[in-house]
């Protein structure tokens, strides 16, 4: 059985990467993890019922227990570096939230993976996170 799962609902083809890597780098071998790729109205939706928050979300983490989790990117956010996406997810599947200690391990991932940057937005923008705590960018 494999603790790693992909899923596209989408028409565009999902965006390639080392995700299996990535993931078991943050959050081990053995963590059963789907990474769901959607659109702005399944996020949105999600953000609605779990965050009471009514906008499309770039990014959602959901633990399911503490050893399994799914992480929903939404493919409209072209502004956003898909694997720093993922990785915010991861982090906070492990338990982080948004502040300096999650910035720093982002930092750290970011330059282990030799990925350039968080996101065209946030190069733009200077904005280091743009929502506030939870499981959502």
């Amino acid at each position: 059985m494999s603790n790693f799962a992909v899923v596209n609902l989408t028409r565009r083809p999902a965006p390639r990467g080392p995700w299996p890597k990535y993931k078991e780098t943050v959050l081990g071998r053995d963590y059963e993890l789907s990474l769901v790729f959607c659109g702005s109205t399944r996020t949105r939706t999600l953000n609605r019922i779990h965050r009471s928050k009514d906008k499309p979300a770039n990014v959602l983490s959901f633990p399911l227990s503490k050893n399994a989790g799914e992480i929903f990117i939404n493919l409209d956010a072209r502004d956003f570096n898909f694997s720093y996406l993922f990785i915010h997810g991861l982090l906070h599947l492990k338990g982080l939230d948004h502040g300096s200690r999650m910035e720093a391990e982002e930092r750290k991932l970011l330059t282990l993976f030799g990925i350039n940057g968080q996101s065209q937005h946030h190069r733009r923008t200077g904005h280091r996170h743009h929502l506030g705590a939870s499981h959502c960018l």
